[in-house]
């Protein structure tokens, strides 16, 4: 059945796409409902049900530009920020407490895939995107979705799933410092802090944060889109030549070489890796550049709603009850190992629980727990691991994929 709008009405569905994205996000920021469900969801759905009615194509020219280019050209500028050296000088225990929790993530992503492989179709695609998106967020789900071309359906049903699941771990989370059990197990300074002071003092301390906050949004200016942009380009066109020289001289003729081969061929590892140095080595030059951060999300925004177009309503609704078992598994586990973790090496039970937020959240998630629950000297060094996980994730959810796919 032919759609209302066709596919080679180029304008009108570049229209959509970036209008619905805008909405969405308009959405998100404007009402409570809309903030829980977040605005990739929202673009999703909506362009999910606009196609299953036939009123926007399934699939088009237009579609397929926003895989081949803005995916590419979002992920350096989500990255700029991810200067290793910053990182770890400033947060070396959350850090590591992550990297348990990224090892964990990777655990639970077998796990679940052995379990479960015989019930769900193309579980191995599965495993491979929510391994990138439970140690890094969504920049790592788009990532490697593109990378191992995982099919549309998929990646709709598990997206509904993956955001059904987080909201209920984040529940559990926020839960986690009533509980005696914890409390008992772990050491925890930063409760006992906010327990101990008056309720004038917690006042005092939000709205100093509400004034950092502010004094942190700075004027984006032209010189800065432009530097953004072509920052960017220049390094997803180096990494597509250093990819595509590795595919080239990497021999497959054996099974090592093979994965060698799959490994360093892969654009986007190249990409994230490259981008990784760069950020860390000119660090001063990356940072400066404002408004990177922002445009790359809204650039993730437009791709989830293209993901929507291709999906079927009732190959969701059958699949994405299972995808949601799968997800609690790599989460439960996740979680086991990270407070496992945690009680060796003496972290604080308030570490414990801001990384692995930041695992299967990123870097929007974490420091807003942190700042709810008052942790203030967790917010900064939440953000900081959060955005490294782009990398680490990148680099695990590549890795299960070779094995699983």
């Amino acid at each position: 059945m032919e759609s209302l709008i066709k596919p080679d009405q180029t304008w009108l569905l570049w229209s959509f796409l970036i209008g619905w994205a805008a909405v969405s996000i308009h959405l998100e920021q404007k009402y409570k409902w809309a903030s829980k469900v977040t605005s990739s969801v929202i673009a999703l759905l909506g362009s999910l049900v606009l196609s299953n009615l036939h009123i926007i194509p399934t699939e088009s020219p237009v579609y397929d530009k926003v895989w081949t280019y803005m995916i590419p050209l979002a992920i350096p500028m989500l990255l700029y920020e991810c200067n290793i050296k910053k990182i770890w000088r400033e947060s070396g225990r959350l850090l590591l407490t992550f990297i348990i929790g990224a090892v964990g993530t990777l655990v639970g992503a077998f796990v679940g895939y052995f379990a479960l492989r015989n019930h769900i179709p193309n579980l191995g695609y599965v495993a491979t995107i929510m391994t990138g998106s439970y140690i890094g967020g969504g920049v790592n789900f788009v990532a490697l979705s593109d990378a191992f071309n995982t099919p549309s359906e998929i990646i709709a049903a598990t997206t509904i799933a993956d955001n059904v699941l987080m909201a209920l771990y984040f529940f559990v989370l926020l839960s986690i410092p009533s509980m005696d059990f914890f409390r008992k197990h772990y050491s925890h300074p930063l409760i006992d802090e906010v327990e101990s002071k008056s309720k004038a003092t917690t006042a005092g301390t939000m709205e100093e944060h509400k004034g950092t906050d502010n004094m942190k949004k700075a004027e984006v200016t032209v010189k800065d889109i432009a530097f953004a942009f072509a920052s960017s380009v220049i390094i997803v066109t180096i990494s597509i030549g250093i990819s595509d020289f590795f595919s080239r001289i990497i021999p497959t003729s054996n099974h090592f070489f093979g994965i060698l081969n799959s490994l360093l061929g892969n654009m986007y590892l190249i990409l994230t890796t490259l981008t990784m140095l760069l950020a860390t080595y000119k660090a001063k030059f990356f940072s400066s550049i404002k408004g990177a951060q922002e445009i790359g999300m809204f650039l993730m925004i437009v791709f989830m709603v293209v993901i929507g177009t291709p999906a079927s309503i009732p190959t969701i609704i059958k699949t994405a009850p299972l995808l949601l078992v799968f997800c609690a598994i790599m989460v439960a586990i996740n979680m086991l190992i990270i407070f496992i973790g945690a009680k060796i090496f003496n972290f604080n039970l308030e570490e414990a629980i801001i990384a692995s937020n930041a695992n299967v959240g990123g870097p929007a998630t974490a420091p807003a727990m942190a700042i709810s629950k008052g942790w203030t000297s967790l917010v900064g060094p939440s953000i900081l691991v959060a955005v490294c996980g782009y990398v680490i994730g990148n680099y695990f959810g590549i890795i299960v994929g070779n094995i699983l796919i």
